[in-house]
């Protein structure tokens, strides 16, 4: 890509706020990008190969969007923590395999996606975003979800295609988790918590594809609580 090419979308951009550079074989994140540090309220710069997240990325102070889908990224800076105003964060199909220490500092955030990256476990730092609405962290190498998941803030959870086993029973006491989805993981009936069915938010509850068949979970007490919230919630969005 010229150097032309690039200065037009920086000229666009300088205009509308918006960079979008996807699918052109960039290996780094654009520099010359730092002279619209206070332009910037979206950054896309999905299918490229960029491999690092330069500290630059801080001094975005305004950006409110940021996707980086299918990259060759493997960690992140801890200057992406600084970003106060960013409301959602796209990183599909990286190769991230935690989230940097002060990730709880992005305090504005309410979308999150990381589905397609080597994440081990619920990344602990979720716990302090208190505006999150949905994450996604399908298709990871997640195996357990623990205790600090309790204080998760999200209305959405996506752990489908996981290797998950073990879940916490504080998940039931996630004060907004609307929708818990946990298909395709290996989880055995007697490793899901029932206090998730008889007292929790929980309104769809996803577990398909698991070590145990759906009827069984029918028999489980507090299955009709559960059904109860399914029903009201459905009928709310009828």
């Amino acid at each position: 890509m010229g150097n032309s090419a690039l200065k037009a979308h920086l000229e666009t951009a300088q205009k509308t706020g918006v960079f979008q550079l996807t699918g052109k074989g960039l290996n780094e994140f654009p520099e010359d990008l730092q002279k619209l540090t206070s332009n910037l309220r979206t950054i896309d710069l999905s299918n490229n190969k960029i491999e690092l997240l330069p500290p630059l990325i801080g001094k975005f102070s305004f950006l409110k969007s940021l996707a980086l889908n299918n990259n060759k990224l493997t960690a992140l800076p801890e200057e992406l923590c600084k970003l106060k105003k960013l409301e959602t964060l796209h990183l599909n199909g990286n190769h991230l395999r935690q989230l940097p220490a002060a990730f709880g500092q992005l305090s504005a955030l309410k979308t999150l996606s990381l589905s397609g990256n080597q994440l081990r476990t619920v990344p602990t730092q979720l716990s302090g975003l208190r505006h999150l609405d949905v994450v996604d962290l399908s298709k990871n190498q997640i195996q357990n979800v623990p205790d600090t998941v309790g204080e998760l803030q999200a209305i959405e959870l996506n752990l489908n295609q996981n290797q998950i086993s073990q879940i916490s029973v504080q998940i039931s006491h996630c004060p907004r988790l609307k929708v818990l989805r946990l298909e395709e993981n290996c989880l055995e009936l007697s490793m899901l918590p029932q206090s998730i069915l008889s007292d929790s938010q929980i309104s769809l509850l996803a577990v398909e594809g698991n070590l145990f068949e759906i009827k069984k979970l029918r028999e489980l007490e507090g299955y009709d609580k559960y059904m109860e919230r399914f029903t009201a919630t459905k009928k709310k969005f009828a």
